[in-house]
């Protein structure tokens, strides 16, 4: 695709290329996209990169895609070299994203309400045990429980650093490093009290999880947002048919799709369809 490809604003006629990357989430986000924009008449396909941002960026910068469901503060980190810039707010974490994107001859589009950023979770009996639902109640309450969480919690400021400057709890000494895919397990297990999830992992909502609010936004807006090129950005019709997929998209709904892909192990392209079809989008 050359640039005058995009035509006119009003011009369905230009391909829509979605890049997914190599994990889950991705996956369902690209045919959700794919199959939404379908709908409304645009020629829409899937590019499987087979790893993650930097493989992304380079498909961009070839013009193998045009369309990528990305995370405003993962992907503003990313570009700039993790100075630290997101922030808990999207609008202006998507902002500061805006000036990195432009130099490529990419933009972003709205952000949704749907976060797939560090979560704080407990099981359901130690929430009612200790009447915990943000992070606040947590440090008022939960001084003494343990945490267990990814090795970088220690240093990542979205973890026990955070916790501290946010919150005043400081929980280093009840701290226990666990592989990512062992958190959830020893949750269940109850060898920990608190377990550092992804905030739309699918064993929220299997196992019954709560997630605790970060009250006070100490998390980074790791909110979905398609990134997309210029010519793209540029076609009014994309931008109203894209925008009304993602308002539709909440974090809650993003638990619930993982859940169908990890642990009950259905298609992308079929879950999907279910959630298109739930929201009257096809």
């Amino acid at each position: 695709n050359n640039k005058d490809d995009a035509g006119s604003a009003g011009d369905k006629k230009v391909a829509v290329t979605i890049g997914a990357q190599d994990f889950g989430e991705s996956a369902i986000l690209a045919e959700i996209y794919k199959q939404g924009l379908a709908a409304e008449g645009f020629t829409t396909s899937i590019k499987t990169l087979g790893g993650f941002r930097d493989i992304e960026l380079e498909a961009f910068k070839a013009k193998e895609i045009n369309f990528a469901p990305e995370y405003a503060a993962s992907m503003l980190e990313g570009l700039n070299n993790k100075k630290g810039e997101a922030t808990g707010d999207v609008k202006e974490t998507a902002k500061k994203l805006e000036t990195y994107l432009t130099p490529l001859g990419l933009t972003a589009l709205t952000a949704s309400e749907a976060v797939d950023t560090n979560a704080f979770v407990v099981t359901k009996a130690t929430a009612d045990k200790y009447g915990l639902k943000t992070l606040s109640d947590l440090a008022s309450k939960g001084k003494s429980l343990k945490i267990g969480a990814p090795a970088d919690c220690a240093t990542n400021p979205f973890c026990l650093p955070g916790l501290k400057a946010t919150y005043g709890l400081d929980l280093s000494k009840n701290y226990t490093a666990l592989e990512s895919g062992q958190v959830a397990d020893a949750l269940g297990a109850a060898s920990i009290d608190v377990g550092l999830l992804f905030s739309t992992a699918g064993a929220i909502a299997a196992k019954g999880y709560v997630l605790l609010e970060d009250d006070k936004n100490m998390l980074a807006a790791d909110n979905v947002l398609p990134v997309v090129s210029t010519e793209l950005g540029d076609n009014a019709d994309l931008l109203k048919a894209t925008n009304a997929i993602t308002e539709k998209l909440t974090t809650d709904k993003l638990i619930d799709m993982n859940k169908a892909f990890d642990i009950d192990k259905e298609d992308a392209a079929v879950i999907a369809k279910g959630f298109l079809d739930d929201e009257g989008l096809i």
